[in-house]
């Protein structure tokens, strides 16, 4: 197949990081690429820079064999390239077909013709398979049917080559079954496919060649069909990986440090999110909740942590109810809380890192006294959590902003883990957007809170991580939970009739 893309010697440094370092890339016609690497090896950095959103320093680009330049994002599009963000740039008030069209819009006279855009979009909606309702606003699409738009907006406006960074990131398992149809479907009707993705399974299955970045450099490139999950992460960090034993029973689960009997929580519209929750989570115990995100989820592990009032029901730490309690109260009792949401809910980006470090402890001894902050104190607790947790950073008066979103979720861990004082750990989505080595690191920190008796209320979309950190499993499906029981050999296909609404 003819030559696509070809990225030669290419180097990007922004301040103090040398984020591209000579790399080569070239990708043929109708191919599905992978592109892998630890956070911070400077694979989306190398498609934003073919994409327009940044300059390399140096060295040569060519789009279908001529060398060329691509300033800003208009001249990739004009070249043919097209690119999914993982986080979707759709107007939440238009439609679906008013986001395909936004800028390009056919017209009758000065008027936009809604009727020829919309049938534009059904007409390329059923060549490629990627089925949307162009008349549904993108606020009432679902995230899958939200990711399908970005595509065909790519594809409308002439792409044939299509970047997409961790597109399967947000989709439940059947979507993402869905999408790698769709691109095999795309790369035979000749597009060229550049896919950025964490997860090694999904790269096995659906790229023909993947490329592998480490330290900003190209460390190979291999045949997809020729190598293993195992292989390409020996190869994205630089040695052996080592696997994480499943979970067993441990042997002496004690009492109940968290109880939730009959909760209900609404959500900021007034409906309800959460309906008559129960639980109960033990000393030394792992509980996972496994489900399609926005079946109420991040609610409950609001409302737990008293970022949410429950309607009703109560919320047991320890045998003392703490329903809407203070989130500062439910702290000082012992709940840790990752959330889901690192950038909004888990740190102030413009603050310094040592300063949302101690954003939990600022207020209490040893840190304060006399309404005075002991500086000295506190930055010596901030080096040896930043060690001990293996945060990446300038340094610990840094904005926050400037960390990786790997080391952004290293800091929040690190945050809520590194007194060893909580008595149970929520956390939600705790190694999502994590590369391998983030990932080992935070699953085993997790296992050994429960070593120190602590509870761990685990919720995550990643069915294989609820498996396997978890002794008991628990499906939430519209608000409501269901108990799939412990994690044996049949536990994945309860977990999956419980997460389409089915009973086990």
């Amino acid at each position: 197949m003819p030559e696509a893309v070809a990225m030669l010697h290419i180097t990007k440094t922004f301040p103090g990081v040398v984020a591209n370092k000579d790399v080569n890339l070239v990708v043929q016609r109708g191919e599905i690429r992978a592109i892998v690497g630890e956070n911070g090896a400077g694979k989306t950095t190398l498609m934003r820079i073919l994409y327009g959103l940044e300059r390399a320093d140096s060295g040569t680009i060519r789009v279908k064999g001529q060398e060329v330049k691509i300033p800003n994002a208009r001249v990739a599009i004009a070249l043919g390239i097209g690119m999914v963000h993982q986080h979707f740039k759709l107007v939440p008030s238009y439609t679906l077909a008013q986001n395909i069209v936004l800028g390009v819009e056919p017209r009758r006279g000065p008027f936009v013709d809604h009727e020829r855009a919309l049938r534009e979009v059904h007409e390329l909606s059923a060549r490629y398979g990627l089925t949307v309702n162009g008349e549904k606003k993108v606020s009432d699409a679902s995230v899958g049917e939200q990711q399908r738009a970005e595509i065909l907006k790519a594809l409308y406006r002439g792409a044939d080559i299509l970047i997409l960074d961790e597109p399967t990131s947000v989709l439940t398992d059947m979507e993402t079954d869905e999408l790698f149809i769709m691109l095999r479907r795309l790369a035979a009707d000749g597009k060229t496919i550049l896919f950025i993705s964490h997860k090694l399974r999904e790269v096995l299955e659906v790229s023909d060649n993947t490329t592998v970045m480490r330290g900003g450099r190209v460390v190979g490139t291999v045949k997809t069909a020729e190598t293993s999950d195992r292989k390409l992460a020996e190869m994205m960090i630089g040695r052996e990986t080592v696997e994480i034993p499943p979970r067993e029973e441990p042997p002496q689960v004690g009492q109940p440090v968290l109880e939730l009997e009959g909760v209900d929580v609404y959500d900021s519209r007034g409906i309800p999110a959460v309906r008559e929750a129960s639980l109960v989570i033990r000393s030394g115990e792992v509980v996972g909740i496994a489900g399609v995100e926005g079946n109420g989820q991040v609610e409950l592990a609001e409302a737990i942590t008293g970022l949410q009032p429950i309607a009703c029901g109560r919320i047991r730490l320890e045998g003392r109810e703490i329903q809407n309690r203070s989130t500062r109260q439910i702290r000082q009792a012992g709940v840790a809380h990752i959330p889901s949401d690192r950038n909004s809910t888990g740190v102030a980006l413009e603050a310094q890192v040592w300063e949302n470090l101690i954003a939990v402890d600022y207020h209490a001894p040893p840190y304060s006294g006399m309404l005075v902050l002991a500086i000295n104190r506190i930055l010596s607790y901030a080096k040896d959590v930043v060690t001990r947790f293996g945060v990446q950073t300038p340094g610990l008066k840094s904005p926050t902003r400037n960390l990786s979103g790997g080391n952004v979720q290293r800091l929040v861990v690190a945050r809520e883990l590194g007194s060893n004082r909580a008595r149970v750990v929520v956390a939600a989505q705790p190694t999502r957007g994590i590369d391998i080595a983030g990932t080992e690191a935070i699953r085993r920190m997790l296992l050994e809170y429960t070593g120190r008796g602590a509870g761990v209320l685990l919720i995550s979309a990643d069915l294989d991580e609820v498996l396997a950190l978890s002794d008991r499993v628990m499906v939430m499906y519209r608000g409501r939970l269901a108990d799939a029981g412990r994690v044996d050999e049949t536990i994945r296909q309860r977990v999956g009739r419980l997460m389409t609404g089915a009973e086990p």
